[in-house]
């Protein structure tokens, strides 16, 4: 009773949810001071006739900057129904749930930034990983999400959904910030924009430091963000440069077995394993010119990855325990062009958009080693990969009359791997290629309101060296190669109601179904693909604004995963697919210059084997945070698990081994609990 308590009573106050906008500046009238005043745009935006689907959607950078969030990673939570959840240190990527699917580290949710892909192909922690770290919350301009593989601009990892980050292109005045928190908690930003007759240079550096809440490990957390980007007028179009290096140190607190807390060996924030973390660091280079309808960008990035972890224990080798080093070494090479065109015919419009994307990654060291407090003791598999992509799409868009408008789209993607394996049986080339057809039908009834219906197909990527494996490195037996590209299709039908003055709603009744399921597998820390599945659900999202001071939003999603593939000794159920997840909001702006913010999030019970014999426990969860503004200076303070919940970020089912148990090991949940209660504070200067 006690656990549902916030959740019963955000949700009686926040029926409706919202959006509030307001001047540039403003005069508060009782202390005469001017200072900036936030625009809080994003879902408050007016969307019907320029969006695709009733499930897209747009989140501004005044959004972002007003909720209360734990990591950087939660930012996606933006995306209605989207989970950012945590099973290892706070230096990783984070995992993923949306519409049913499992995402582990991104597996079917592809992410973008300034064109640049995050997702990772053949990565050494999970196919797809999508690590946000390097992205500074106060530098985002913008985040266009969608669901659904229904744009024909997204091919890899896209069928669940897609979301592209875009950075700012000019600070409006130089800043700095500085928080502090409870266990050593310590981030700064500053930044700027510095205008020339030559363009505009924008500047901006983050530093983090964090211990963690964690009993038996200090986190110790080292990031740092560095972004300069230049922007400027080139012929009739305008170009953009930039630049953005991260670098990042943990210590890990990886998930723990429930016996070894009900036994009394550990309590809920303890560590089996002390010796696990990792280092990460990304450098990137890009650029984008847009003009005249053209959109045109390249990239080179150089991304490093060295993980430790132990999920097991002592199930493997009774000796030296189970550590092992997940190691990723690569560079990307990208470019992509679009043309965007808009003609009549009669009276009517016809868009069409089309374009050519090619990506190569130059995967130096893909690896898995036998670790033993962080030194290795033996090579499971180490791997180099080079992987060719080209993608071309076409999407015409014509209005067929008043009411109704067409979308067609058709979208052609090649893949091409070579892997030189260090078992010479598991070297080896492939190569594969599928057509993807996307369409959608759009009917206006008023200015206020629209009616959509959506289908479309997409896929996800496997990992190259299981594409040319022959030999499991572990057992040696012969073992089947997988196919290179999976197929994905979805459809949806929804509709969407805009008020300008009070309302914002959209919903959305859905299906997706995969050719074959990528699984997370706990005692190797990685993705493998499973057997075909099928996904139906229904979201809402809802934003009221009772006035300029007060509003609230509700977003809530249902879904039904299953496989769809029998299997010997297997079940129907997905492991770790959410059924219900709700995100309760409110907020209020008593005077111009302070604002106070609630927010819940409520994830339901999930089955964590296929026969839904072992289930997670739900989780809810309260942020607050107030923000107070005079002058020049801003003051926040964020209390995150305001209630300080003891729920589970994660959880796995999978057999373990803790020293001196039974050599087969033992079934059991594994969980990373939620931090508890923690206070942070702010203080910001604009100059």
């Amino acid at each position: 009773m006690m656990k549902l308590s916030p959740f019963i009573a955000v949700a009686a106050l926040a029926v409706f949810p919202y959006s509030i906008s307001y001047a540039d500046v403003g005069v508060d009238s009782e202390s005469h001071n001017v200072f900036d005043v936030m625009i809080i745009e994003g879902h408050r935006s007016n969307l019907i006739g320029d969006s695709l689907s009733a499930s897209e959607g747009v989140v501004s950078a005044a959004e972002i900057a007003l909720r209360p969030m734990l990591r950087t990673g939660e930012v996606l939570e933006f995306v209605p129904g989207m989970v950012v959840t945590q099973h290892s240190g706070s230096g990783k990527a984070n995992q993923y749930f949306l519409r049913g699917f499992n995402l582990d580290h991104g597996t079917d949710f592809r992410t973008t930034v300034d064109g640049m892909p995050i997702n990772m192909r053949s990565h050494g922690h999970g196919q797809g990983y999508t690590d946000l770290n390097f992205i500074v919350p106060e530098f985002i301009d913008h985040i266009a999400y969608q669901k659904g593989p229904y744009s024909t601009e997204n091919g890899d990892f896209s069928t669940a959904g897609s979301a592209s980050f875009s950075l700012t292109d000019k600070i409006g005045r130089p800043f700095t910030k500085v928080e502090l928190g409870e266990n050593q908690f310590l981030r700064s930003v500053m930044g700027g924009t510095v205008d020339s007759d030559f363009g505009a240079l924008t500047l901006g550096l983050e530093t983090h430091q964090y211990n963690g809440p964690w009993r038996d490990i200090d986190e110790e957390v080292e990031k740092y963000n560095a972004m300069a980007r230049l922007v400027t007028r080139l012929g009739a179009g305008e170009l953009s440069m930039t630049l953005l290096a991260y670098e990042n140190d943990w210590n890990s607190a990886d998930q723990i077995p429930q016996r070894a807390v009900d036994q009394g060996i550990i309590d809920r924030l303890g560590s089996i394993d002390d010796q696990v973390g990792g280092n990460a660091s990304r450098y990137s280079m890009s650029t984008q010119w847009q003009g005249k309808g053209w959109i045109a960008n390249a990239y080179a990035i150089q991304s490093d990855l060295n993980l430790f972890s132990n999920f097991t224990y002592f199930l493997d080798d009774p000796v030296n325990g189970d550590q092992f080093e997940q190691v990723d070494s690569r560079q990307i090479y990208g470019a992509n062009i679009e043309r965007q065109l808009t003609r009549h015919i009669g009276e009517r419009h016809f868009k069409q958009h089309h374009g050519l994307q090619f990506q190569f990654d130059d995967i130096d060291e893909v690896a898995l080693y036998r670790t033993a407090n962080l030194r290795r003791l033996s090579t499971v598999r180490r791997d180099q990969i080079e992987e060719y992509s080209i993608g071309a799409f076409w999407e015409g868009d014509i209005e067929l009359n008043s009411y109704w408008s067409a979308t067609i789209g058709l979208r052609y993607d090649h893949l091409a791997v070579d892997v030189n394996s260090d078992l010479a049986a598991n070297s080896g080339d492939a190569n594969d290629g599928l057509f993807s057809l996307k369409g959608g039908l759009s009917y206006q009834f008023t200015d206020n309101m629209a009616f959509y219906a959506n289908a479309g197909q997409s896929f996800h990527s496997n990992d190259a060296r299981g594409a040319t494996i022959k030999i499991d490195p572990v057992t040696g037996d012969q073992t089947d190669s997988v196919d290179l590209l999976v197929r994905g299709e979805g459809g949806e039908i929804g509709f969407r109601y805009h008020d300008d003055e009070r309302f914002n709603i959209s919903a959305a009744l859905w299906v997706l179904e995969l050719d074959s399921e990528l699984l997370f597998v706990g005692d190797s820390g990685n993705t493998e693909a499973s057997r075909s599945s099928r996904r139906s659900g229904f979201e809402l999202a809802a934003y009221y604004w009772f006035d300029q001071r007060f509003g609230a939003d509700v977003e809530l999603a249902w879904s039904h995963s299953r496989f769809t593939e029998n299997a010997v000794d297997e079940g129907n159920h997905i492991n770790g697919a959410l059924p219900f997840v709700a995100s309760v909001g409110l907020n209020y702006r008593p005077t111009l210059n302070w604002d106070l913010s609630l927010r819940l999030r409520h994830f339901g019970d999930r089955a964590l084997d296929s026969f839904n014999e072992s289930k997670s426990s739900p989780l809810t969860v309260v942020n607050f945070g107030t923000h107070y503004q005079v002058q020049d200076w801003a003051f926040g303070i964020d209390v995150l698990n305001l209630f300080d919940s003891e729920d589970n970020d994660i959880e796995y089912a999978y057999e373990s081994r803790l020293a001196g148990e039974p050599a087969e090991g033992i079934g059991d949940n594994h969980f990373h609990p939620i931090e508890p209660r923690t206070i942070r504070v702010s203080l910001q200067y604009q100059f």
